[in-house]
C-alpha cells in the first residue's frame, strides 16, 4: 500500500466525468489500498478516484470504523433533506453549508465484482452523494449556499 498525493481544486481531472470500472483484478485491489490509506493519512471520511487523479468510477468511505469501497456505484433512492456543513481533501481549509439528502441507497460493486445495495444515513448518505459528484466532474464548493469559514488561501 502507498499513500497517493491528493489532487487539489483547480486541477482539471476534478472536473472531469469518470469511466467505469470494467475489470475487477489486482490493478483494482492496489488502487483501492492505496486509496484507503491515503484516506486514513489525511484523515478524511471519504475519497473518490479522481482526487487521486484516476478518472474512474470508484469511491471509498470510512463510516463509524467501516470501510465501505463503491466501484461503478449509483444513488438509486434518496429520501429527505439536511443541511449541514461539509468539507473536501480537494479543497482545504474550506467549509460550506451544503444541502443533502437524509437517507440514500447505494447500489455498487465491492472490489470482487459484487453487487450489493446498502442504505445509509446521516454522515453516510452525505458523503456518498458527495463522493459520487466527484463521479460526475463536480465539487461541493458548487452546492455551496453559504460559507461557515473565510476563504483561505
Amino acid at each position: 500500500m502507498a499513500t497517493r498525493n491528493i489532487v487539489k481544486e483547480g486541477d482539471s481531472v476534478l472536473a472531469k466525468k469518470c469511466r467505469p470500472v470494467e475489470r475487477y483484478d489486482e490493478k483494482l485491489a492496489l488502487l483501492l489500498d492505496d486509496m484507503i490509506e491515503t484516506l486514513k493519512q489525511a484523515g478524511g471520511v471519504g475519497l473518490a478516484a479522481p482526487q487521486v487523479g484516476i478518472l474512474r468510477r470508484i469511491f471509498i468511505m470510512d463510516i463509524n470504523d467501516e470501510i465501505i469501497e463503491a466501484i461503478n456505484p449509483e444513488i438509486i433512492k434518496r429520501s429527505g433533506k439536511v443541511r449541514d456543513v461539509e468539507g473536501c481533501l480537494s479543497v482545504p481549509n474550506r467549509w460550506g453549508y451544503v444541502t443533502r439528502p437524509k437517507s440514500v441507497v447505494l447500489r455498487a460493486y465491492d472490489r470482487n465484482g459484487n453487487l450489493y445495495e446498502r442504505k445509509f444515513t446521516d454522515l453516510g448518505a452525505r458523503c456518498a452523494c458527495h463522493e459520487s459528484d466527484h463521479l460526475e466532474g463536480q465539487l461541493f464548493t458548487a452546492l455551496v449556499d453559504e460559507w461557515a469559514e473565510p476563504e483561505r488561501e
